[in-house]
C-alpha cells in the first residue's frame, strides 16, 4: 500500500496563502473539481472521487483521526464509470457523506499543497508528504512541519478527521 504523511488545516484565506505555495512550488498549479461519496467501512475510509470529465477513483485509505502530521496508507483504484460505481457501492454498503471541493494542486518536490474550498464548510489547506516505500513517517512529518512554517500554518489551525466528518458536525441539530 502506498503511504504518505498528512495535515489538514482550517485557513482564514486561501488567497493569502496561495502566492507562498507558488513560491514554495516554482510550477503552474493544477485546479480539480472533486465530488466525493464515501461508503461505509469499519477497517478505513472508502471513497469514491468523481472529477468533471467523467472519471474518476475509489480510493481506500486509513490513517488516524488526529491533529498534527500522521501517517495514511492508501490504495487509488481508477474508473472511467464513477457514476454507476457509486451507485453500486451505495446500494452495497450505504453512503455516509458527500464532499464537493474546488481544489488547488501545488506540487512542492514530493509533497502536493492541496488549497481546498470546500463546499458549505469553508477554506483549508491539506498537505500529503509522499512517502518512499523504505522511508520512515518521521522524514514525512518533519518535511511537513517544515512546510506548515513556509505556508504560515499555525499548530492551532490543525485539524483531526475529514471534511466529510466536519461536514457531519456541521449538520448536526
Amino acid at each position: 500500500m502506498a503511504r504518505n504523511v498528512e495535515i489538514k488545516a482550517q485557513v482564514d484565506s486561501l488567497a493569502a496563502i496561495e502566492p507562498l505555495a507558488a513560491a514554495l512550488s516554482g510550477q503552474e498549479p493544477v485546479v480539480i473539481a472533486q465530488d466525493d461519496t464515501f461508503f461505509a467501512c469499519a477497517s478505513g475510509r472508502l471513497k469514491l472521487r468523481a472529477f468533471a470529465d467523467g472519471s474518476g477513483e475509489l480510493i481506500f485509505y486509513r490513517r488516524a483521526d488526529d491533529t498534527g502530521p500522521k501517517e495514511s496508507f492508501y490504495i487509488v483504484s481508477p474508473t472511467n464509470s464513477p457514476d454507476t460505481l457509486r451507485e453500486a457501492l451505495i446500494l452495497a454498503y450505504g453512503a455516509t457523506g458527500r464532499v464537493k471541493k474546488h481544489r488547488t494542486v501545488f506540487m512542492a518536490g514530493r509533497t502536493r499543497i492541496h488549497l481546498d474550498r470546500v463546499e458549505d464548510l469553508g477554506e483549508f489547506l491539506e498537505l500529503e508528504v509522499v512517502l518512499r516505500e523504505d522511508e520512515s513517517a518521521q522524514a514525512g512529518m518533519e518535511e511537513a512541519h517544515t512546510l506548515m512554517a513556509g505556508l504560515g500554518i499555525a499548530p492551532g489551525q490543525l485539524l483531526s478527521g475529514a471534511y466529510v466528518d466536519l461536514l457531519a458536525e456541521r449538520r448536526k441539530p
